[in-house]
């Protein structure tokens, strides 16, 4: 580490390029000296995003060994803090990675292998220096010079926002800050560290320009005897559907009624035993009236269901709730750091036990994505979360355990599901109630899995515009027809904190 030499003028020059003959790895990385700062680690090539740069073995001292001798000496400036609580000196390169705010380098302390695996975190240009990030308390005074504060222009530019990624352990600042206050205070929405998405089900309508509309077939009855007969066997005839569900069937001009029929394409084959015009085709309106305004247009069409959707009111949190849900971020994103020495899609989903019905999940579950290492193109991160759910509740959840589906189930309380499920919809669903944290908004795959789970709500921090299934490329707990909603919200990233890896914006995540 060589940040902590700060005392100007000690190191003077900088080496112009690194020599051919002094490559100390596969990956080409050299040292080289820098004023002010000390010797350092640079590339002598270009090195993609996601490359282990090194994998240095440490050598271990002892709690005591290292009061002792160790802190009075300049391996002070050297060792980690190991998980057990003792000190650990990287070998290798290890020792000499420089520090920067934004790093190009993030690590991931090993302590099976008793080694610490360094992976670059986006394109790393020729002759750049490889810095990590120490922790915001550092015990030296950061020399951030025009070379290593701020991210060098990336060859590829789809990778330029991979550069936020921060190696993280249990010794680093808290990945998300801790609220203060009491704890059962309720926060102002703008003070949350999340925004909630609004799930616009259907458009308002309000001008004729804007009223969407449908041929449909339809019957003139002039002898209003004819009608309930009609009806009857409209209701035998297999020609109803849910698709006109929001008009009425019977419209009445003057004398005359008129039946509604059906959204075939072929013409109906009415009885003949009855005096009543011919089937033809009309323009009705494509969805019901939310609005006053839209239900006098629509009218004017065709008589038209008024249902006014409720304003949508998003859920209260308290500070201890908030807390619940940054403590879940900050598992997932430690989580997300060790992806990055390997080489699977970097994507990590959590399911923390509930925050105040752990009836529901009596422990928390976290997976990641393993369509690389297993070969097998459904393994994302969700999905698998979805299945270790499963497998876990086949094998210690009897069936008087789970949620009883006699008992009626509640909506979320944010407001968003703008439907009226049945009572026992959700009942001895895999997700039931339960949160989805997710670092990169979910696929549209899924996003409908999510569904089928009946999950409460997903909380994702990186969107996906392309592929994303809350939002991105579609948002499904929006679709008509759906039998569930569940709320979503992107969690705020905050400027300098932890952060996942980038994905390009083709990839399913």
């Amino acid at each position: 580490m060589a940040t902590t030499s700060t005392s100007s003028g000690e190191y003077s020059t900088t080496n112009s390029s690194c020599r051919s003959d002094w490559f100390l790895n596969r990956e080409g990385c050299c040292i080289k000296t820098a004023e002010r700062k000390g010797r350092g680690v640079y590339a002598s090539r270009v090195i993609p995003p996601q490359t282990v740069i090194e994998v240095s073995p440490v050598l271990l001292f002892t709690r005591t060994e290292y009061e002792d001798y160790g802190r009075h000496t300049i391996l002070d400036h050297y060792t980690f803090k190991w998980q057990d609580g003792r000190m650990a000196l990287a070998l290798g390169l290890g020792s000499l990675f420089n520090h920067s705010s934004y790093p190009n380098v993030t690590y991931v302390i090993d302590p099976v292998d008793e080694c610490i695996r360094y992976t670059s975190t986006r394109t790393v240009n020729p002759e750049e220096e490889l810095c990590i990030f120490y922790g915001h308390k550092l015990w030296f005074d950061p020399v951030d010079t025009a070379e290593n504060s701020k991210p060098q222009v990336c060859l590829d530019q789809s990778d330029q926002s991979f550069l936020d990624i921060l190696a993280i352990d249990s010794e680093v600042d808290e990945v998300e800050p801790r609220d203060t206050g009491d704890p059962n205070d309720i926060m102002e929405s703008e003070a949350l560290p999340f925004i909630w998405k609004k799930l616009q089900i259907d458009e308002e309508e309000e001008s004729m320009a804007d009223v969407m509309t449908m041929q449909a077939w339809a019957v003139d009855i002039p002898d209003s005897k004819n009608i309930a007969t009609m009806l009857k066997w409209l209701k035998q005839s297999g020609l109803e559907s849910d698709t006109l569900s929001h008009l009425k069937r019977i419209r009445k001009r003057d004398s005359i009624s008129t039946l509604l029929l059906s959204v075939s394409s072929t013409v109906p084959l009415l009885p003949t035993n009855l005096d009543i015009g011919d089937p033809y085709q009309i323009s009705v309106p494509s969805n019901p009236a939310l609005t006053q305004t839209s239900l006098i247009l629509k009218n004017t069409l065709w008589p038209t269901v008024y249902a006014p959707r409720r304003k949508w009111e998003p859920e209260k949190w308290s500070i201890a709730k908030v807390q619940w849900a940054r403590d879940a971020i900050s598992h997932m994103l430690r989580n997300t750091a060790q992806t990055t020495s390997s080489d699977e899609i970097p994507v990590v989903a959590h399911v923390p036990k509930p925050f105040e019905d752990e009836v529901l999940l009596s422990r928390s579950f976290t997976a990641k994505d393993t369509r690389i290492s297993t070969g097998h193109p459904l393994r994302h991160a969700a999905m698998n979360l979805i299945r270790n759910v499963a497998d876990w509740r086949a094998k210690t959840s009897p069936a008087d355990l789970l949620p009883d589906p006699s008992k009626p189930t509640t909506s979320p309380s944010n407001g968003s599901l703008e439907i009226s499920d049945t009572s026992s919809n959700g009942a001895n669903y895999l997700l039931t109630g339960l949160t989805l944290f997710i670092t990169h908004e979910p696929c549209i795959m899924c996003s409908m899995a999510l569904l089928h789970s009946r999950v409460k709500e997903i909380f994702y921090i990186v969107p996906m515009p392309q592929t994303g299934g809350c939002g991105g490329s579609a948002c499904l707990p929006a679709l008509k027809g759906v039998n569930h909603r569940y709320s979503i919200a992107q969690w705020r990233s905050r400027e300098g904190s932890a952060a996942p890896a980038h994905l390009d914006e083709q990839i399913d995540a």
